[in-house]
């Protein structure tokens, strides 16, 4: 029995020097993109159109609260000669200009009373020009490249008294002021596109993130990103495996509809399976429906290891990291396990080892700003004999023991684990609708809309 207590002791020296080696595969060694996103044109007319309440909100506050001095001399109304009392946003677009960046255009109208006088109604235009840069700490921002505002009177109910000059009304609007600070009228300030580059949780222990490479490229297509994963274990950031094809993200067939569309290379779901096998998140302890007892009646030299009955367990680990592999139409993953079975709790005693290679469809599905990933049904499996204390054992007989709880469980388990999803790359505030997962070859295209207000939606499932 001591040799048996040993050998449970090995099994967790094998978990531990499994996940050293896998420290030391090739790692990342320069900074290559494995998934992004293009945000189409109708994305901007979309961003246009819930950014202008928004804008509406904030140029109201900024053009019609009390100045400084009115509130210092106490006066219960501004006692300027020139008071705004409206603010309504009339248009507000958006416009691609492509290898530069975007053009806001906003006409804003602005109702004004000038002293002993009826209000009259004032055109405020700006035209901006933006560019996204990526800061020296590798975050986004938006940057103002130009902004030319122009004031002119639209109407009036009787003419505008010698004292209410354009000068006059040019004083209630810090031209400055909004120019600076323009970005604030989109729904992407800084903190929204910083947020893009936030960490997000797979399991408590194993964060993801996703990093820029570039400043977004501006074509007629839309706005393009290119993005790396990295992957933290226990706050460590985790090496990953060099992946064999650079990806690039594919051009647009045709004007697409959807506001966005992302896409993720096949080394992307690699690196997350990798990532959570170093995290430890499939070590897994299998119940068995198996006794002592009952193995002995199908192999005899049990009975020489056991003396009492007792339940048999499996645990299983990874001996090579799992596989993802996209084909037209499908996914499937690939795992490589070894799984020892033994007896004994919490001393567990290993006497058997099978080596399990098996085959599962790949089903990927949408929930709000997360990617639900799961394994399907087995679609191909292998057991073979790795080590035994009780001499050879032929491998139907393994897989009249073992093969019905395996097939079963270790699916359930990971499924487990992946449960709660994984976070897309998103902004703060937006959420996914209208989702159309496609499986190519060699990555995944995830075309679907923006929505403001998260909601659960429906699940699009693709696999």
């Amino acid at each position: 029995m001591g040799r048996l207590a040993r050998k449970g002791t090995g099994m967790v020296k094998l978990c531990t020097l499994s996940i050293l080696l896998s420290l030391l595969v090739p790692a990342h060694t320069t900074r290559s993109p494995d998934c992004g996103g293009i945000l189409t044109p109708s994305g901007l007319s979309y961003l246009a159109e819930v950014s202008k309440p928004h804008a509406e909100a904030v140029l109201r506050q900024d053009l019609m609260a009390p100045r400084v001095l009115d509130l210092f001399l106490g006066s219960p109304e501004p006692i300027s000669r020139n008071q705004i009392n409206s603010v309504k946003v009339a248009e507000f677009s958006l416009l691609l200009i492509p290898d530069t960046g975007l053009r806001l255009s906003i006409d804003v109208d602005l109702g004004i009373t000038p002293a002993l006088s009826t209000t009259k109604v004032m055109r405020l235009s700006i035209l901006v020009d933006l560019h996204v840069e990526m800061n020296p700490e590798g975050n986004l921002e938006l940057v103002t490249s130009a902004c030319k505002p122009t004031v002119e009177e639209m109407q009036s109910t009787e003419e505008m008294e010698s004292q209410s000059s354009s000068s006059d009304v040019d004083e209630e609007i810090n031209i400055d002021k909004i120019c600076l600070e323009v970005s604030k009228l989109l729904l992407l300030p800084h903190e929204q596109l910083m947020s893009l580059t936030a960490q997000f949780p797979v399991t408590p222990s194993c964060q993801v993130q996703y990093l820029p490479l570039a400043a977004p490229m501006f074509s007629e297509q839309g706005i393009t990103i290119s993005l790396q994963t990295t992957f933290q274990v226990a706050g460590m950031a985790t090496p990953l495996p060099v992946s064999p094809v650079p990806f690039s993200m594919p051009e647009p067939a045709s004007s697409s509809p959807s506001h966005l569309i992302l896409a993720f290379s096949e080394h992307f779901y690699t690196s997350l399976f990798f990532a959570l096998e170093i995290a430890g998140a499939f070590n897994m302890t299998i119940p068995s429906p198996l006794t002592t007892a009952t193995m002995a009646q199908k192999i005899t030299q049990m009975g020489s290891l056991f003396q009492e009955d007792l339940p048999v367990m499996l645990q299983a680990v990874f001996r090579s990291s799992p596989r993802v592999v996209l084909e037209e139409g499908k996914g499937a993953l690939k795992l490589f396990l070894t799984v020892h079975i033994g007896a004994g709790s919490p001393a567990f005693q290993s006497f058997l080892s099978v080596n399990v290679d098996m085959s599962t469809g790949l089903l990927l599905s949408i929930a709000d700003t997360r990617m639900m990933i799961s394994a399907a049904v087995i679609e191909d499996i292998e057991l073979s004999l790795a080590a035994s204390d009780m001499g050879p054992v032929p491998a139907a007989l393994l897989e009249e023991l073992f093969l019905p709880t395996i097939r079963e469980e270790v699916p359930a388990q990971m499924n487990a684990v992946l449960s709660e999803g994984v976070f897309l790359p998103h902004i703060s505030s937006f959420t996914y609708t209208d989702v159309n997962v496609t499986i190519h070859k060699d990555y995944v295209l995830v075309p679907c809309n923006l929505e403001l207000r998260a909601r659960t939606g429906e699940q699009t499932t693709a696999g």
